[in-house]
């Protein structure tokens, strides 16, 4: 006699390699899931589909460091879903990314891939290294055995990586490179992210940033809230947090704060964006800028805002902070950096979130135009990309927002409901193999 299938709250969810009791940012991500089970219809029975990566691939990264010694660093490549198209998603640097942190970014951009409606899969890359403790040579050395021990599952048409937290246009050329010699022939479309003179797009630097400032933008517009004399406030001020702050400033906006892991600054008549973006080149930091005052980290989240930025890391906005904070719309920046207990809290005291999947999708929307751009070895003008990241970002903000009316569920919410039913009516539709 068969057994009875698991229901999709069996505990069978949870991969044996993480702990059941701290599910770390993966946990977050399955919370969001079952938000939207109830919406998917028929679809549903496909549900277990988005809660299991399609592959998890852990690697042992050693190199010789500049002292002779030989160090080894912990690197992932997951890749969650691939039915609409090949993996895609950034690598990031960090002293503390996790396994479960990777599996839950590699999620979030299959949602955000199908949520602004570009063919492709979610994945996600990184290795548990601090790259500030390491020589430009070592770095080098660091991306290219990483890259040549993935190898084995990246490439054009099956996953992308891209740039994201601490790497950047020359890591990405670094592994194009590698990943070229390893083939025998330039493969340009196997990283986005890269330099332009190796193949990459114009106005993808700006991409997220822009993509930030767009569907701020149309938020405003529909919640009747002028842009002009708005006031910003920006956590993050690299180049998603730093780019957008200069958009909205540009546009009229008052950016009154601005926060990064170097601390906190305050100035009600408004930050000069482009001075202090001049002095984080310099400094690596926001601490120190001479043109704002100096506030406490914990005080950032409770100045009164009309848009707040997070665009730092992820678990920013929590339970113990989404009380305090006072403004109208959040429009999220970084990938998970509002915590599934914060957005109930949010969602309670009236406040706008613009999900992660929507708001930072415009940097994924140009690597979308770089890979096409590479396949044809025909390249558009940035004023072109500028134009066709607009009218994507709009488009995908209108049909999220459309569904959040309807169904009366948070913006977060409905933007699952759009991408989920977009990544399970691919799985349907190409059935199970073999």
């Amino acid at each position: 006699m068969s057994s009875q299938p698991q229901s999709a709250s069996s505990s069978l969810s949870i991969p044996s390699y993480l702990h059941a009791d701290d599910l770390g940012p993966w946990g977050n991500y399955l919370r969001q899931v079952d938000r939207v089970a109830p919406y998917l219809g028929p679809l549903s029975r496909w549900l277990e589909t988005l809660k299991r990566p399609k592959r998890i691939l852990i690697v042992d990264v050693p190199i010789e460091l500049d002292n002779g010694t030989v160090a080894h660093f912990e690197g992932y490549r997951v890749q969650h879903n691939v039915s609409r198209g090949p993996g895609k998603g950034g690598v990031r640097y960090h002293q503390d990314v996790t396994l479960s942190e990777v599996m839950a970014l590699s999620a979030w951009m299959s949602v955000k891939n199908a949520a602004v409606n570009v063919p492709y899969g979610g994945a996600k890359g990184g290795i548990r290294v601090d790259p500030r403790a390491l020589s430009r040579g070592e770095l080098e050395r660091v991306t290219r055995r990483y890259t040549s021990e993935i190898g084995i599952i990246i490439g054009p048409n099956t996953d992308i990586p891209a740039p994201d937290v601490n790497t950047n246009e020359q890591v990405m050329a670094w592994m194009m490179d590698t990943y070229s010699m390893n083939q025998g022939q330039t493969a340009t479309g196997v990283v986005t992210g890269k330099p332009i003179a190796l193949g990459g797009s114009l106005g993808r630097r700006e991409a997220t940033g822009r993509g930030v400032f767009v569907v701020g933008c149309e938020a405003a517009r529909r919640t009747g809230l002028a842009i002009e004399g708005s006031r910003i406030a920006v956590q993050g001020f690299g180049n998603v947090g730093g780019i957008a702050a200069r958009l909205f400033q540009e546009a009229g906006a008052k950016v009154v704060a601005a926060q990064d892991h170097t601390g906190s600054l305050y100035k009600s008549t408004g930050i000069d964006v482009p001075a202090l973006l001049e002095h984080v080149q310099k400094t690596g930091g926001v601490a120190g800028f001479a043109g704002a005052d100096t506030l406490a980290n914990e005080e950032f989240w409770t100045i009164e805002t009309d848009i707040l930025i997070p665009a730092a890391l992820e678990n920013q906005i929590t339970e113990k902070n989404a009380e305090k904070i006072r403004t109208k719309i959040i429009v999220e920046g970084a990938n998970g950096p509002t915590t599934t207990a914060a957005d109930d809290i949010l969602h309670d005291k009236g406040v706008l979130v613009i999900p992660d999947v929507v708001a930072n999708a415009g940097g994924v929307t140009v690597s979308y135009f770089e890979w096409v751009q590479d396949f044809s070895s025909f390249f558009w003008t940035e004023h072109e990309i500028n134009e066709r990241l607009e009218r994507v970002m709009r488009e995908a903000f209108t049909a999220v927002w459309q569904v959040a009316s309807e169904q009366q569920v948070s913006m977060r919410t409905a933007a699952f409901i759009v991408a989920c039913k977009r990544i399970l009516m691919a799985r349907e539709l190409r059935g199970l193999y073999p």
